[in-house]
């Protein structure tokens, strides 16, 4: 399935749906006409002055340079605290919707067609690591492995499917380790930079295939969130997975982490929840809105900072339960946000890229 322009209002809701029928299992999976690739994943992202105004899904930090991505593999670069921006040259059109840089060199990015890229220069170039049509036959391999006829059906579902499934976070911990969770329960994992990756759907207890929205990693503990109230912990790398006590049933859209180790869930109408012992209990947020919230991110002096799909902020110190919300100037769905290296908030909105003055926490 092409990847076209926008789809739904943010990188975390919007996910294509499910085509074909799998095979009965317990037999070899049958060869069949692979699916055709996409043309998206080998056409060059365009290079053009209206990328400027693109729909961007995500924000982070390749040391003090800001680099955001969104849709159709528009990469933009910001050498100035998001005052101006510079179109990257990205090798394919897939929508992106999460970046990551360990180091003010060396990231990636993931999203739409299963994709993950990977630059080794600030953002300025990228290779492809990883699409969909190759984490299918990634996940029908190991799925033959097992012998598990479950795990030989969803795979033989995915590899009839194609490169329709989209990633939605990215997590990586240093240069060689990280982890890619996606859409139906997808979830990947690298111990060599992106090199390889293997596919850790079967570690999870995630009988239900649902979608995987958020990943956050600390020493030998993984925290993955999704929708349904899904949460679920590893505490030995992600060898084995549980299910943590969810403290509501919606959908977590996000997670994140602060500077102090409390880690932060975040979802719809205004749904927001903190832990201090990694997902194990967890408080409820008073975010004073009703809206979803789709992005958030740590602030340097120890809080943090949310954002809802009407653009609005949410702030707060780590150890404090009410939000302070910031209404928006200008009303526009916002899907990512990064601090600057000067303190000011930079927004990934579905109109382009806004900087915000570095607000107080009181």
């Amino acid at each position: 399935m092409a990847d076209s322009a926008p789809i739904g209002l943010t990188r975390r809701v919007a996910v294509v749906g499910l085509a074909g029928c799998a095979v009965p299992a317990l037999l070899p999976m049958r060869a069949r006409a692979a699916p055709a690739t996409p043309a998206v994943l080998s056409l060059p992202a365009v290079v053009t002055p209206k990328a400027l105004g693109a729909a961007m899904l995500a924000v982070g930090r390749a040391g003090t340079r800001l680099v955001a991505v969104g849709e159709r593999g528009t990469v933009l670069l910001s050498d100035d605290h998001g005052a101006r921006w510079a179109q990257a040259r990205v090798p394919l059109q897939a929508t992106l919707t999460s970046v990551c840089f360990v180091n003010e060199r060396t990231g990636w990015a993931a999203g739409h067609l299963g994709t993950i890229l990977r630059s080794d220069d600030g953002g300025q170039s990228w290779h492809k690591q990883l699409d969909g049509m190759a984490a299918a036959a990634l996940v029908a391999a190991a799925a033959q492995r097992t012998g598990d006829a479950t795990a030989i059906k969803h795979a033989q579902q995915l590899v009839t499917e194609g490169a329709d499934k989209p990633f939605f976070d990215l997590e990586f911990t240093d240069a060689e380790r990280g982890f890619a969770t996606g859409a139906y329960g997808l979830m990947f994992a690298t111990a060599d930079g992106g090199q390889s990756w293997e596919p850790w759907l079967g570690r999870l207890p995630n009988p239900k295939s649902l979608h995987l929205y958020g990943v956050r990693a600390a020493g030998g503990t993984l925290v993955v969130a999704g929708e349904q109230g899904l949460l679920l912990r590893s505490v030995d790398g992600g060898a084995t997975f549980a299910p943590l006590p969810s403290p509501y049933k919606g959908s977590f859209f996000g997670l994140l982490r602060t500077r102090g180790g409390v880690l932060v869930a975040y979802g719809l109408r205004g749904s927001a929840f903190r832990s201090s012992d990694d997902g194990a209990h967890w408080d409820k947020l008073d975010s004073t809105t009703p809206m979803t919230v789709g992005a958030g991110t740590a602030l340097p002096g120890g809080g943090f900072a949310l954002v809802t799909q009407a653009g609005d902020l949410l702030l707060a110190r780590q150890d404090t339960a009410t939000l302070r919300r910031i209404p928006s100037r200008e009303p526009v769905p916002v899907a990512g946000i990064a601090v600057a290296a000067d303190g000011a908030l930079v927004l990934a909105s579905l109109r382009g890229m806004r900087r915000l003055p570095a607000p107080p926490l009181d």
